[in-house]
């Protein structure tokens, strides 16, 4: 038995990147995902942001086995894309940067980035590699209700391409906004992407380049 699996069904501490804590119930772990239940949802973690798992040694506030099913129960060897796929067309809340979650509904699963579905932000790409936690919210939750009344979801019908760069390529010539939208130097035309970089005209003109592998979130405004 690895350390992992003696932590199944207890109470652990996990720190992630950017000094982000989590305490709850570990459900579920594989190579690159681990489950985790905190008294009333479960997140999704990448094992690459997860900096360190460890039992609970002082519980404060004891938070109880779940009494309902984790997105990963029908899954026999659980992964970071199988449960991704698993959580297509739920409303969830994912984290990718800052003091920033999105929330939505993710619409496809690509090599290494999601097609993600904001009320807010509408159609956006979400890169695999900065995704930290993914948050399905319960079945009966209403997204953006308002005296009892959905709020309209309208997916466009784009057809994804298999790579996050050539899906950005396809973007060139258009308005895009980068993780988010916090820095005005990630917010502009994209003229062209090439060999993962990209060149971006900013609201005053200015030309900057930006590295791919350092962009977490893409939406059109």
């Amino acid at each position: 038995m690895s350390y992992i699996d003696s932590l199944l069904n207890r109470q652990v501490f996990v720190l992630l990147s950017g000094d982000i804590a989590f305490e709850g119930i570990l459900t579920d772990a594989g190579q690159d995902i681990l489950v985790l239940y905190n008294g009333q949802k479960y997140y999704y973690i990448p094992w690459i942001h997860v900096h360190r798992v460890h039992l609970c040694q002082l519980i404060k506030d004891k938070i109880d086995a779940p009494n309902e099913p984790s997105i990963a129960n029908e899954i026999e060897l659980i992964s970071y894309r199988k449960v991704l796929t698993n959580a297509r067309g739920i409303f969830s809340e994912i984290y990718v940067t800052g003091n920033l979650t999105f929330h939505g509904y993710i619409t496809s699963v690509l090599s290494d980035y999601i097609v993600f579905y904001s009320p807010v932000f509408k159609m956006m790409y979400i890169s695999l590699s900065h995704l930290k936690w993914l948050s399905p919210y319960h079945q009966n939750v209403t997204p953006y209700s308002i005296d009892n009344a959905n709020f309209p979801i309208n997916p466009s019908n784009i057809s994804p391409v298999r790579s996050f760069e050539s899906q950005l390529k396809k973007e060139e010539g258009k308005l895009v906004v980068f993780d988010g939208g916090n820095d005005p130097m990630k917010i502009g035309l994209l003229n062209s992407i090439e060999n993962s970089v990209i060149e971006l005209s900013v609201a005053n003109g200015e030309v900057v380049y930006l590295r791919l592998n350092h962009i977490k979130s893409v939406h059109l405004p």
